[in-house]
């Protein structure tokens, strides 16, 4: 038969194992495969690429452009993807897992470019919160601002997710403007080269921003500084090694780590036999120990029941167990396939024998199980095994040692407390679930349980129909965990971009932030336009662009048919006297939104032109109260830009309403769409 050689992807070209490459074998059959390694691999040369090449061509394009280029990349991937699928069933995964896999890392691709267009500015740079005042008229003043790292982000990758584990990372390394070598686990880069061969062919990323190493990486983490991050997802063994090398404790390169984690799932006292949660309970848990035969970092290793409801649980769940159909992924009947590998399959047998010396197996016979369509000796295969442990508070094992399959424990607890001590025990995990429909108990085991979780999952009758699943971590959200579970975040929309960014705090002038951030910050420069800004288009405004108005007084017959025509008869506008007993007003006073209804009235252009639509305003802040007689004039300035789509783009205005005093009345941020 002859092997594959599984290539690795570097200064631009594929690159062939070289010599010491390591034999990759079929998961399912036992049979070679292929062949992977570094050998021919000059991995100095690699970085060195990256940082001259890669970089500067993401650096030069705005989050927009990459957010567009994510989009555009995981549309390609989406329509080739078959192949793919195929491959990934050699590696033990069924359709379904390989549905989380593949499918998953595309759509998390997807949310990561959307977050991209919505949350970050068209620009090169990223605000991260309001700016500061420093000074007491205001001529200096800060912000922070967050720009990509100007090195290599190094993505060390576990075996379990092949696609999955590169596009997750990739998304956000990219839309932050830094590049990236990818390196996969052995045992599965030929998943991940497969899909690394779709992203070149595709030719939609810039010539050094990704690179793909598929065998050791050599002394290529000696080689980093302060500008590189390493973001790694394994065990915290290696992870350990890493992240302790002298090299990088020096020079602070960021280390990420996503690593082994003992996840537990939580049933309320309520939840009992014939409710709705005990049965999505032992579903929940099903799906968590057989999807990827149990190698999922955020997989149920610990089962906490009411002492109450323990029988019916094991009986349900062992039932339930029983019943899984163990076979070739590539049968349409299989519910659970094989492990990535013999020696997978060993390391988990060897774990499971030290937990069993804490609990006893009530499920799972690894040598006596059926397996449909292959052979259960020269494939990876295992049953589902479940274990019971009579004393949780005495075992140490259960709560330190993870078997990365489809092992799980089940354990009873007497009342709150004694749930949250046990959940905790794991020592920092990535995600707990809670099965409950009271409140209450979600409460306690959330306020006790979050400081040692990076994610709480709690699902009930009210929201199992669209709820995702213990196990899926969601791009919108935060994946990682303190502790044992590594103590790193990953995901979490935007977070997850700001890893690979620095964070620096700029302090000037308003006209210095302007200029640096590309958003006009109040006290910076004015200027005017040559005619009303409504009937400019978007890519003819400044930013800074003001319109001055006229004045309008503010008269008590306004107040008085203001609040007929809206039926807001609120005292503090019609009641002078009872106006005069509020602290904050010194007696009858016009409506705010009047006053919002006279700003719009003083500055809006009413001829057809370029402004489509106003769609909303924000920060809105009320700073005075205005009082019968009170004139009042708007000033309107062109604080942001943002492109949307190929007819038209949003532009906010600071909208600064002041009274006769020049003082201000009433300020916010008027969203509009303005045509190119």
């Amino acid at each position: 038969m002859t092997l594959q050689d599984i290539e690795s992807f570097a200064l631009g070209g594929w690159v062939p194992p070289g010599d010491g490459a390591r034999l990759v074998t079929d998961a399912v059959t036992g049979a070679p495969l292929g062949r992977a390694g570094n050998g021919a691999l000059d991995l100095g040369a690699m970085r060195d690429y990256a940082r001259r090449v890669g970089g500067p061509a993401l650096r030069a394009m705005g989050f927009h452009d990459r957010a567009r280029m994510l989009k555009a990349l995981a549309t390609y991937l989406n329509t080739h993807k078959e192949q793919l699928h195929t491959l990934s069933l050699r590696t033990g995964a069924t359709r379904a897992d390989g549905k989380i896999d593949i499918d998953g890392g595309i759509g998390t691709m997807f949310v990561i470019a959307s977050k991209g267009r919505r949350e970050m500015p068209d620009g090169q740079v990223y605000l991260d919160g309001g700016v500061e005042a420093l000074s007491r008229s205001g001529t200096f003043v800060g912000q922070h601002i967050c720009t990509p790292l100007q090195g290599v982000a190094v993505h060390i990758n576990a075996f379990n997710f092949p696609v999955w584990g590169m596009l997750e990372k990739l998304a956000p390394t990219l839309l932050a403007g830094m590049p990236a070598i990818v390196k996969p686990a052995t045992a599965t880069c030929q998943v991940t080269e497969a899909c690394l061969r779709l992203i070149v062919q595709s030719g939609i990323l810039p010539d050094g921003a990704l690179q793909l190493v598929t065998g050791g990486l050599g002394d290529l983490l000696d080689q980093l500084d302060c500008q590189d991050v390493v973001s790694f997802t394994g065990s915290a063994e290696t992870a350990l090694m890493l992240r302790g090398a002298d090299h990088l404790l020096r020079n602070s390169v960021r280390f990420v780590a996503e690593q082994d984690s003992l996840n537990a799932s939580v049933l309320g006292p309520d939840a009992g036999p014939g409710t709705p949660e005990f049965d999505l309970f032992v579903t929940e848990v099903h799906r968590e120990m057989t999807v990827k035969a149990g190698q999922k970092c955020t997989a149920i290793r610990r089962i906490l029941v009411p002492d109450a409801h323990l029988d019916p649980v094991l009986t349900a769940l062992s039932a339930r167990l029983a019943q899984t159909v163990i076979g070739h992924p590539a049968e349409a009947g299989t519910q659970m396939g094989a492990l990535v590998s013999a020696a997978q399959r060993a390391d988990v047998l060897a774990k499971a024998a030290t937990l069993g010396g804490e609990a006893e197996r009530v499920c799972g016979n690894p040598d006596a199980f059926e397996v449909h369509g292959a052979d259960a000796e020269a494939g990876a295969f295992l049953p589902p095994m479940l274990y019971h442990c009579a004393d949780p508070r005495g075992a140490r094992a259960l709560h330190a040692v993870e078997a990365f399959g489809p092992v799980a424990t089940v354990m009873g607890y007497g009342d709150p407390e004694e749930a949250v001590d046990l959940v905790n025990r794991g020592g920092g995990s990535l995600v707990a679930s809670v099965i409950t429909a009271d409140t209450g108990f979600a409460r306690d085991v959330a306020l006790g349980a979050a400081a040692f979780h990076g994610r709480l999952y709690v699902n009930n009758r009210h929201s199992m129909a669209e709820a995702t699943g213990h196990g899926a971590p969601l791009p919108h959200m935060v994946h990682g965990g303190p502790g044992r579970a590594g103590g790193g975040e990953e995901l979490g929309g935007v977070r997850g971009v700001l890893h690979y960014m620095q964070r620096t705090a700029i302090q000037g002038s308003p006209d210095l932030l302007t200029a640096i951030g590309g958003i006009w910050v109040p006290g910076s420069a004015q200027q005017t336009g040559p005619c009303h800004p409504f009937q400019r288009r978007f890519h003819e405004l400044e930013i800074g662009e003001t319109l001055e108005t006229a004045a309008r007084e503010v008269t008590q017959d306004d107040i008085a048919h203001f609040a007929d025509f809206t039926g807001d008869r609120f005292y503090a506008h019609l009641d002078e006297d009872a106006a005069a007993r509020n602290p904050f007003f010194p007696g009858r006073v016009a409506h705010g939104y009047l006053l919002l209804s006279f700003a719009a009235g003083l500055f809006v252009e009413p001829s057809e032109g370029p402004v489509l639509a106003n769609t909303g305003l924000e920060d809105l802040q009320f700073e005075k109260p205005v009082v019968p007689g009170t004139r009042v004039h708007a000033q309107l300035t062109v604080k942001r830009k943002t492109r949307r789509t190929d007819d038209y783009g949003e532009v906010r205005w600071h909208v600064d309403l002041r009274d006769d005093e020049n003082n201000a009345v009433a300020t916010y941020t008027l969203k509009t769409m303005v045509a190119y």
